[in-house]
């Protein structure tokens, strides 16, 4: 019986870090701290962080919202460019703040006002689409989460 003790223990383990491994193998998403300034004019930006709890990145692709275009954008120093992908990190974020990552709404159909919900879906590389409810503060808003 001694014979079966060894390798039916490698195998046990085996079994319990594949189960482990498997859905730590995968992005875990999740969108926090979502708004927009208030737009003076036919042009928005919009601010959320994308965290991914899970052990591998993934990439928003597009974003997409029923008030104009979005696009995304990065700064990188002083120069803002439009981008066609920003990775998630695994076990990390992506943060959009000003200043730095944004959205990019063009051409908004409405004027939007303080108070006001923007959808927006969020579209990636491997994950399914994340809908985010946006909410439109004062254009002077300061998030206490720092973006």
């Amino acid at each position: 019986m001694r014979r079966f003790a060894g390798p039916v223990a490698v195998l046990t383990g085996a079994l319990v870090l594949t189960g482990c491994g498997s859905d730590d193998a995968k992005a875990q998403l999740s969108v926090g701290s979502a708004y927009m300034p208030q737009p003076v004019s036919d042009m928005a930006a919009g601010f959320l962080d994308i965290a991914n709890k899970g052990g591998a990145k993934d990439e928003l692709t597009s974003v997409t919202s029923d008030v104009g275009p979005v696009s995304v954008h990065e700064t990188v120093g002083q120069a803002m460019e439009e981008v066609k992908s920003l990775d998630v990190p695994a076990h990390g974020q992506l943060v959009f703040k000003s200043g730095g990552n944004h959205l990019m709404f063009d051409k908004l159909k409405h004027t939007l006002k303080q108070g006001d919900n923007v959808t927006v879906k969020l579209h990636f590389a491997k994950s399914g689409p994340l809908t985010v409810e946006m909410p439109v503060k004062s254009a002077t808003y300061n998030p206490t989460t720092g973006h």
